[in-house]
């Protein structure tokens, strides 16, 4: 089974990871060996004429080496056609960067699923309301005065505020939702979203708002996943109504989160990234920490350590954006490198691959994602200049950064390859039940 870094393009000399003119930073040498010096060469910003070249030319070091290597690295894992991962904390869709940079990077059809948070889903369909269509959400001072907030009934959320009524009418719709008789059933966290995609895209459509995160993960069939769904307003209505049904006030209240099968579905589909899907592996793009992280994570351990599959490895490209500072010594701050001890992350290639850059997310994202999308027109244009195989043959990032921008679409193919996961647990059924004795003491 072969790897990205296996295939022809893995040495582009267009690559700056491997172009001798480069900015970036080589290989880590072996221990004790003396490193490559290699110059620092840069270029006059009013010389260059892309964010491409000001990302390779204008950030020679500190902490704009770190930006110039994530930018780097994410060219590369695009245009060898690796299928990106995302995990993504903090208030993304309440402060509207879900339309300015989340969704046009979705449409792109380079990311195979999403974890995030309930909060992130929650806050994702205040927009499209009844009666709040029209800006539901303005700016307030951080260092405000929060009683006045308060006795004016104003949400804030560092500086993105909205009134307490679009909190309440939020909670109405979901348990409106909840209470339809397609949602009384066990179901995955991936369907409750899907399902919740579709109906705000309904309310979207119906207000004349733009497209919300669910609503898009809904039509590109994206899986959105939630490590930690107790811990949000979407579990919370579902709380009450299960409250409710308990104090027999309604006559049923039959959903509930299938855990299991979710945490399942993950694994099936980095399964597929390793073993189903050409060039066989994966990168993963982590923005925030906590739990998201983690569980964009856990499916190599999960496969590998407790499932007991052959030829399980990580990610082959990881790059995260976090806050944390390392000595803090959290999850949410550990770089790369720490996961490779995990085989969260491929040791073959993690010297090459991967980042980690202290900073806040949201400074950096809309400049990434426009140079990326800006590479991919500079591509488009090329084929329609000289052809596919020729644009291909020129630079074989073409084919990656131009495979079809319908994505994976992996919730639509979610049982086919749940499927394949499970035979592939039969097969190892003597090392899972062996897998079971241990001496306890009773």
């Amino acid at each position: 089974m072969s790897s990205c870094a296996d295939s022809p393009h893995a040495q582009d000399p267009l690559d700056p990871l491997n172009s001798p003119n480069s900015a970036d930073s080589p290989p880590l040498p072996e221990a004790g060996a003396v490193p490559t010096r290699r110059p620092v060469r840069v270029r006059r910003v009013d010389q260059t004429q892309s964010l491409d070249e000001l990302f390779r030319h204008c950030l020679p070091a500190f902490g704009g080496a770190y930006l110039r290597r994530i930018y780097t690295i994410l060219d590369r894992a695009i245009g060898m056609g690796c299928p990106l991962t995302m995990s993504i904390a903090g208030p993304v869709t309440v402060s509207g960067q879900h339309q300015a940079w989340l969704i046009p990077l979705l449409e792109a059809g380079w990311i195979a699923y999403l974890s995030t948070t309930d909060a992130v889903c929650y806050h994702d369909g205040h927009r499209s309301l009844q009666g709040h269509t029209r800006d539901p959400i303005f700016e307030v001072p951080i260092f405000g005065d929060d009683g006045a907030l308060r006795d004016d009934r104003t949400i804030r959320v560092t500086d993105m505020a909205f009134d307490e009524e679009v909190l309440l009418d939020q909670d109405r719709f979901l348990s409106a939702l909840l209470a339809l008789e397609e949602f009384q059933r066990p179901m995955t966290g991936t369907e409750l979203r899907y399902r919740l995609g579709a109906w705000f895209g309904r309310q979207e459509e119906a207000g004349g708002v733009p497209a919300g995160l669910l609503s898009t993960c809904h039509r590109l069939a994206i899986p959105v996943f939630v490590g930690a769904p107790g811990d949000g307003s979407v579990f919370l209505n579902s709380m009450k109504l299960w409250a409710m049904q308990k104090a027999g006030l309604v006559q049923q209240h039959a959903f509930s989160l299938d855990l299991h099968a979710e945490v399942f579905e993950a694994c099936a589909y980095h399964r597929w990234g390793l073993f189903d899907n050409h060039p066989f592996a994966l990168g993963t793009w982590i923005l925030g920490g906590g739990v998201p992280k983690n569980y964009n994570l856990q499916p190599e351990p999960a496969l590998g350590q407790i499932l007991g599959l052959p030829d399980v490895r990580g990610y082959e490209f990881d790059v995260q954006i976090v806050t944390a500072p390392i000595t803090d010594g959290s999850l949410s701050s550990c770089p790369p490198a720490e996961a490779v001890t995990w085989g969260k992350v491929d040791k073959e290639t993690y010297v090459q691959s991967t980042e980690s850059m202290q900073a806040d997310y949201s400074m950096v994202m809309p400049f990434l994602v426009k140079a990326l999308l800006e590479n991919r027109a500079r591509h488009e244009a090329r084929v329609e200049e000289i052809g596919f195989d020729a644009a291909v043959d020129e630079d074989p990032r073409v084919r990656g950064y131009l495979r079809s921008r319908e994505g994976y679409r992996l919730f639509a193919r979610r049982d086919a390859l749940t499927g394949k996961l499970l035979e592939a647990v039969r097969e190892q059924g003597d090392w899972l039940l062996e897998s079971l004795r241990y001496p306890l003491p009773v």
